[in-house]
């Protein structure tokens, strides 16, 4: 979820400096307004913050990589981004934002919830979004982007026995290949639940890395298996959402 992350500051002066220390890997989950009654406004971007996110990377020299570039030759220079939970949103709010910069994406898929909603959140009491269903997440593809595991249906792995955590690790990579014909060679820890036994059960499956939601930069020799990642946020977006964390939690 968003808020286990430090939000950043986007893209101020120590922010450039972070990143001339790795590659930033930013991490989004909605694109669109926030809808009345959600519990988090700051799991949406507007499609012209995503692509005010980009135009500002760009400019400030950085270059967009694919995610199965990164851990085999991690370079300065260059950013990757990243969506969790396949929502209906990106590939409606997203595509063309990403096609202007000519920015290659990945798509963290739940396979068990592929055209359903996001119950994990709605038991929380967040507002349902659509997940992509099918033949959305084919014109994704299509579109030249990726997608990865983000397990068969988003449980935290840390609080599930080996068994349990091996199926959601392994039967989601089995099930997204089966019905849409790509490799899947990334995997996305649901709610950032991971172990070293989970760790090691993603490394035994056959993916090349592992996202977390640690925050920072990844330096060369970063372990691919437990990538740090960022989310773009302006200082006025940080102000916003510490009052509203605050507010949330004094309830």
């Amino acid at each position: 979820m968003l808020g286990w992350f430090w939000p950043l500051i986007f893209m101020g002066r120590a922010q450039r400096k972070l990143f001339k220390r790795g590659a930033p890997i930013l991490t989004y989950h909605k694109i669109g307004r926030p809808p009345a009654g959600t519990r988090d406004p700051f799991l949406y971007a507007r499609p012209e913050q995503l692509d005010h996110h980009l135009e500002m990377l760009e400019t400030a020299g950085l270059q967009a990589a694919s995610l199965s570039s990164l851990p085999a030759a991690p370079a300065l220079n260059r950013f990757v981004v990243t969506f969790d939970d396949g929502f209906r949103s990106v590939l409606d709010g997203g595509l063309e934002a990403l096609a202007r910069h000519k920015v290659s994406a990945i798509q963290f898929i739940a396979s068990g919830f592929i055209g359903r909603r996001n119950e994990w959140d709605v038991e929380k009491g967040e507002v349902p979004e659509p997940l992509m269903d099918a033949a959305q997440i084919k014109q994704w593809l299509a579109a030249g982007h990726e997608i990865g595991s983000h397990s068969a249906t988003h449980r935290n792995l840390k609080r599930l026995s080996p068994a349990e955590a091996r199926e959601e690790i392994l039967g989601s990579k089995r099930a997204l290949e089966d019905q849409f014909g790509v490799a899947v060679r990334h995997f996305c820890y649901p709610f950032g639940g991971w172990t070293p036994a989970v760790r090691d059960t993603v490394i035994e499956a056959g993916y090349n890395s592992g996202c977390t939601v640690l925050f920072g930069v990844n330096e060369p020799e970063a372990d691919p298996y437990t990538l740090r990642r960022i989310i773009p946020l302006s200082s006025a977006e940080l102000a916003r959402k510490a009052v509203h964390r605050t507010l949330r939690i004094g309830r």
